[in-house]
């Protein structure tokens, strides 16, 4: 009989609901024969040739393994750079649907997005790039002439040096110091061009992310089985929207306090203020140590190119005071759309997300770890409940 003889209609709703009761039915079928299987199992007597089936089905394990494991080993750097392009794509991934839901198509929001981008860095590398050059040239040649001329702008650094007698050994250092950059030229090129070529399949790999990111979010939620699509697809939609909304977060308190900083540098008159608010910004993106760690190179900076009172002194009251203010007012506000996740859980995140891909997985295990709240507070909240309410069904039953 046909689907328009039935007495459904040819229901979709009824046809779905009968593929579910033979998946049901299909799976009840399998756990059966995996029981029948293990009791026969359990019931077969234990000789020399199971045994020798054990070892084999075990050694086999063992090698598939050891393949998997020199796979995945080879094809490492791979990996982590799919793994950065998938993870700039998540973060990213807000503000494409943003000017999606203003009626632009996902391509042109990406294609606008990133052409933002390259603008700004391009701008960044013009403005960076050509004291860069002509200040490390001058040092290069001239680098114990650029130590007397430091010395004579900096009264503090001459002290240091009378006082723990170090001119010596830096002069020493300043003699030798250019030969030993020339040498390490060529690794440095080296190093330099496969960086460049690691940026740009990043770029590229984060392009076709953002542009299929639905329809590889659809193929996710379909590796599990129907009954638990929902869940899985709400699971994925909140952790995109907290991943996003953190590191998007995050790149706006970098470019604030890049930007103060860079105000402070220029009103105490302290040598390379663009480069320093650069590395603040950078630095400022470093969980728990990346603000202590651009505040202090900039103070020694400043001890080393101007006077202690009132240049310096005033820089580390600068930085002290600011932190404070980021802690407690532009973080909160920033990031009030983001998971909170307890201080130590943001520590220890980081320190195994250094250590398995260093200041990149610092800067991932963050919102990773708090994705991995997202999905783990219902389930405990769920668990509780369960728990609650069968605590209530045993007390009620007394």
């Amino acid at each position: 009989m046909t689907d328009e003889g039935r007495p459904d209609g040819g229901n979709p709703d009824q046809r779905e609901r009968d593929r579910d009761d033979e998946d049901r039915r299909d799976e009840r079928r399998l756990e059966r024969r995996f029981a029948d299987a293990e009791s026969v199992a359990a019931a077969e007597p234990v000789s020399p040739r199971t045994v020798f089936r054990w070892s084999v089905a075990a050694a086999l394990g063992v090698v598939v393994v050891y393949l998997g494991y020199r796979a995945v080993y080879t094809i490492r750097d791979v990996l982590v750079q799919v793994i950065i392009a998938m993870f700039i794509a998540v973060s990213l991934d807000p503000l494409v649907r943003w000017m999606v839901s203003k009626r632009l198509k996902r391509g042109y929001a990406v294609l606008i997005i990133f052409v933002a981008i390259l603008i700004f860095i391009g701008g960044l590398l013009m403005l960076l790039i050509p004291p860069l050059v002509h200040q490390s040239g001058g040092l290069t040649t001239d680098f114990p002439g650029y130590l007397d001329k430091l010395r004579e702008h900096s009264p503090s650094l001459k002290s240091l040096e009378d006082r723990f007698h170090l001119q010596g050994k830096i002069n020493d250092l300043a003699r030798t110091l250019p030969s030993k950059i020339g040498k390490q030229a060529l690794g440095f090129g080296q190093r330099f061009l496969g960086a460049v070529v690691s940026a740009l399949l990043v770029i590229v790999l984060t392009i076709y992310f953002m542009l299929d990111l639905p329809r590889l979010r659809r193929g996710f939620v379909r590796l599990f089985p129907k009954r638990h699509r929902r869940t899985v697809n709400d699971a994925v939609n909140v952790v995109v929207d907290k991943v996003g909304s953190y590191m998007i977060g995050n790149l706006i308190i970098s470019l604030i306090a890049g930007t103060a900083s860079f105000i402070a540098f220029e009103a105490l008159r302290i040598p390379f203020a663009l480069p320093l608010a650069v590395f603040v910004a950078i630095t400022d993106l470093i969980p728990m140590i990346g603000a202590a760690l651009g505040a202090v190179v900039c103070v020694i900076v400043a001890f080393a190119t101007t006077d202690l009172w009132p240049n310096t002194v005033v820089l580390a009251v600068f930085f002290l005071l600011y932190q404070q203010l980021e802690n407690y007012l532009i973080a909160p506000r920033v990031l009030r759309n983001s998971v909170e996740i307890p201080a130590v859980a943001v520590l220890l995140a980081a320190l195994v997300g250094g250590s398995v891909l260093g200041l990149i997985g610092a800067l991932i295990a963050i919102p990773v770890a708090a994705a991995v709240k997202v999905i783990a507070t219902p389930m405990i909240r769920a668990r509780d409940q369960e728990t609650g309410e069968t605590t209530l069904n045993g007390d009620a039953g007394e």
